[in-house]
């Protein structure tokens, strides 16, 4: 029981500080700060505070399999993030957050192949119960529900970094598997940075530019933009050590109402009713997914 409350708090957690986090990113760089420049120092300053938590952890020895995930994981999340903020500049965190609920669908495909789970009937009735959501929530756009959607930058950003981070979520379970929820998120936070400042390096991201953005309001939603993605990553790792991978992106879907209610209030987005319907007919096609055992080992 005691277990359960946990996961239960941490999975609420997690639904809160993710799009929270989103906020802060979209508003950094809607301040003019570049979204490869905000993912790097996110990264950065977390890998900083693990690093002096290392002084006050006793070594251990890890395996070969811990570090082989950890650089992996790091590059899609690296990569993943990246392209997530770069959406976040320019397009509607009402409508990014809702295409999320696609991961759930994504977390299934891949754990055929990674983790041998097979979707079973109720699994396929809650893809296309997600599918039909995200119909209502993608239909409010200019584009509509078309294929001339697949043209808009921003929902290309926010595929390839679901597409990333979903198949991430496999690597930092592994990497879960190999140490503890603790270590992951300290490997997580330090290869992210390596390979986040690489991503730095390869788009000739002009720092001396970016450091001119570092206004005291800019530092401020930083640091608080550091506080969620610091709790999303800490809950996510406990969650994935307690369930599987595609439960716990089915669960995590919860968030896209708190995204859409987000984007209408600090952002002003429009076609709030018709979004919050198609965003809860995603949640529902993703309890599915959990109630009914979406899939079968």
């Amino acid at each position: 029981m005691t277990e359960i409350v946990f996961i239960s708090l941490a999975v609420l957690l997690r639904v809160v500080s993710n799009p929270q986090g989103n906020v802060f990113q979209k508003q950094l760089t809607q301040q003019g700060s570049h979204p490869l420049w905000v993912n790097f120092l996110t990264y950065l300053l977390l890998a900083t505070i693990c690093l002096i938590g290392l002084i006050f952890l006793d070594a251990i020895e890890l395996s070969k399999d811990f570090w082989i995930y950890s650089i992996l994981g790091g590059i899609f999340g690296a990569v993943g993030n990246g392209l997530l903020v770069k959406a976040l500049q320019k397009g509607d965190l009402s409508i990014l957050g809702p295409i999320n609920s696609y991961k759930s669908v994504i977390g299934l495909v891949f754990g055929i192949f990674l983790l041998g789970e097979i979707p079973n009937l109720w699994g396929i009735v809650g893809i296309f119960i997600i599918i039909y959501g995200s119909y209502l929530v993608l239909d409010t756009t200019e584009e509509r529900f078309t294929l001339a959607l697949l043209r808009n930058k921003e929902i290309q950003f926010r595929i390839g970094a679901m597409i990333l981070t979903a198949v991430e979520a496999v690597f930092v379970k592994k990497v879960i598997l190999a140490s503890s929820p603790t270590i992951a998120f300290t490997s997580w936070s330090i290869f992210g940075a390596i390979f986040s400042f690489l991503l730095v390096l390869a788009f000739r991201i002009n720092l001396r530019h970016e450091l001119k953005h570092l206004t005291v309001n800019a530092v401020s939603k930083l640091l608080l933009l550091i506080v969620c993605i610091g709790m999303m990553q800490l809950s996510t790792n406990y969650v994935f050590k307690n369930m599987d991978v595609g439960y716990a992106l089915s669960l995590f879907q919860l968030s896209i109402v708190v995204a859409v209610l987000l984007g209408y209030r600090i952002f002003q987005e429009s076609n709030i009713c018709k979004k919050l319907i198609g965003s809860t007919i995603m949640i529902i096609g993703s309890v599915l997914i959990i109630l009914f055992h979406g899939y079968t080992k």
